[in-house]
This record gives structure tokens, C-alpha cells and sequence, in this order.
């Protein structure tokens, strides 16, 4: 296993310095501290010192991860000085040597959660707009900021996907779909209208087949019992049958309520809800959530299968 070690963080060139270090066999599972320990010694064993001594305990090491999209550039993420060589760095990684005091797992988790709670607690204060495709938030009662959003909600059948007012511009890329221009300009809200109240916050093929047949599908009376015992819930029921089809080919109810719960809590977090919220809107959302879920493990499993292949 192979590392480049890299300093770069002084506007002086003349001050930075690339090593190349093949990792004993015992180091694979000892701390990244040793990295940077060896690197200091190298360094300030060089001429690279003679201008800029560095001090190993007001140092950390960094590795770079790429942005989640196209546009987005990447960033540096900081390595805890405890963290394990082998699980921490993959083979040929260029690892930066950055000006800054090391932090261990728990002080790293620990600046995590307290940011967490921050933006959670900036979230009370703030409502998000309700218009389709607007993801402003601004403060409880406002002012309301200038707003572009889309009139009607998003479909997403099979593998195309697009918004319901703007038919003819369809994406099967879900990172295209998030930049199609909207539609409609005008001030946000938080206010639903009393018509809203039963609304689709999203479209799929049955929606779709609904609209050309003229006339909404029949549910069983299951289904409706169901929806009814959760709050007016359409999606309740596919929770339920989807549940059951899972058990049939080998995924515990147990598992499946465990994945269902924890999708529910990132619903409730991502819109601000309370944390004991459990009606039709977070149910309706933690499908849409959970079938993203599933539909992008299905990709990666096709993705690795072509691989294979």
C-alpha cells in the first residue's frame, strides 16, 4: 500500500514537499497519527525546514473527497488522528498535511452533532415554501423572499422524470431533473389553501394511467381501511403490502420496521418536524423516500452486475 503525503498549505512553494511512503504491513492497522508523524520528521529533516519548521502536534491530516455532483468541487475532509490507517485511506491516496491542531473520532463526532443540533435548532424558527420545486426557507411569518417554482407536482414513472405543468421537458437523470427552469415566479408561502389539503406532493404511473383513464383506480377495502387508519395516508397500504412481499423473499418484518423508522426520522428532520410526528404527510413522504431508497440499491446492484459482466 502506497501514500503520497502531501504539504501545500503555505502560500511559500518553495515550502511544500511531496512523500511517497509504502506502508509496512504493521502500519495498515495502526493510526494515521504515524503518518503525520513520519512526515514531520522527513520534513524537517530537509532544506524545506530551513525557512518553515513544522510542529507535529498543531498539525492534521486530510484527505480529499469529490463533491455528491458534477458542479460541485471537492473538499477536504479531516482524518482523526485514532482513525485507522487501512479503513481510513485506500491505496494511492493523496493525503494533505494541513496547518490545524489533529482531533480524535469522538471530538470529530462529537463538532458533527453539535452542528447538527444547531441547524436543527435554526430549523423551529424557519418554514420551508410549499410551492412544487421552491426550497426556500425563511423565518416563521416571514418576510417572504421572492419565490420559482412549478405549478403542478413532479412525476417520476419508470425511469423518466419531470414536472406535471412542464410535460415536455423530461429528465432521466435525477441531477437533470433538479435543474429543470421552473415555470412560475412569484413570493412564497407556508400557507397551504383549504383545496391543498388532499394535494399529490408527487406523480407516478398510476397517477399518470389515472389521468388518461378518466377516472381515479379502485382500492380494495382493505387499501382504503388501511389509509383511513393512518390519518388519510395513500401510502400506508404499499407500506403494508410492501412489507409483507419483503418477508416473502427473506426480509424480516423486524428489519424492514428498523429501515422504515429510520427513514421516517430523516423525513421528519429534512422538513422540520417534530420528532413524535407520525401522520399521512410523514408516511407519504417516507414512501417516496424509501422507494428512492430501493430504486437507487436496485441501480447499484444492475451497475455492479454490468461490471461483473
Amino acid at each position: 500500500m502506497k501514500v503520497f503525503l502531501r504539504y501545500e498549505d503555505n502560500d511559500d512553494e518553495s515550502t511544500h514537499k511531496t512523500l511517497k511512503i509504502t506502508l509496512p504491513k504493521i502500519w495498515k492497522s495502526g493510526p494515521t497519527s504515524r503518518l503525520l508523524e513520519q512526515f514531520v520528521e522527513s520534513y524537517n529533516s530537509g532544506k524545506e525546514a530551513q525557512s518553515n519548521t513544522l510542529d507535529v502536534s498543531s498539525l492534521h491530516l486530510s484527505i480529499r473527497r469529490p463533491g455528491n455532483t458534477d458542479d460541485e468541487i471537492s473538499t477536504l475532509k479531516d482524518l482523526p488522528s485514532d482513525g485507522i490507517i487501512i479503513e481510513t485511506i485506500s491505496d494511492r491516496d493523496d493525503v494533505y498535511v494541513c496547518h490545524g491542531p489533529s482531533r480524535t473520532t469522538s471530538e470529530i463526532s462529537a463538532e458533527r452533532q453539535a452542528q447538527l443540533d444547531k441547524q436543527k435548532e435554526e430549523m423551529k424558527n424557519l418554514s420551508k415554501c410549499i410551492h412544487f420545486g421552491c426550497n426556500n426557507r425563511f423565518p416563521k411569518g416571514g418576510p417572504y423572499p421572492e419565490c420559482k417554482y412549478h405549478s403542478g407536482p413532479p412525476v417520476f414513472h419508470e425511469t423518466a422524470k419531470y414536472w406535471s405543468c412542464c410535460p415536455d421537458k423530461k429528465c432521466f437523470d435525477f441531477e437533470d431533473f433538479l435543474q429543470l427552469p421552473t415555470c412560475q415566479t412569484g413570493t412564497c408561502t407556508d400557507v397551504r389553501d383549504d383545496c391543498d389539503g388532499g394535494r399529490k406532493e408527487f406523480m407516478g404511473g398510476c397517477d399518470i394511467r389515472e389521468q388518461l383513464s378518466g377516472g381515479p383506480k379502485l382500492r380494495s377495502i382493505d387499501d382504503f381501511n388501511r389509509s383511513v387508519a393512518a390519518g388519510g395516508s395513500e401510502g400506508a397500504p404499499v407500506l403494508e403490502r410492501l412489507r409483507s412481499v419483503m418477508e416473502e423473499i427473506g426480509v424480516e418484518n423486524e428489519l424492514f420496521d428498523q429501515v422504515l423508522s429510520g427513514v421516517k426520522k430523516e423525513v421528519r428532520e429534512k422538513n422540520g418536524f417534530g420528532v413524535e410526528r407520525d401522520d399521512a404527510l410523514v408516511v407519504d413522504e417516507a414512501v417516496k423516500t424509501l422507494g428512492e431508497k430501493l430504486k437507487n440499491s436496485m441501480k447499484a446492484i444492475a451497475v455492479e452486475q454490468l461490471r461483473i459482466n
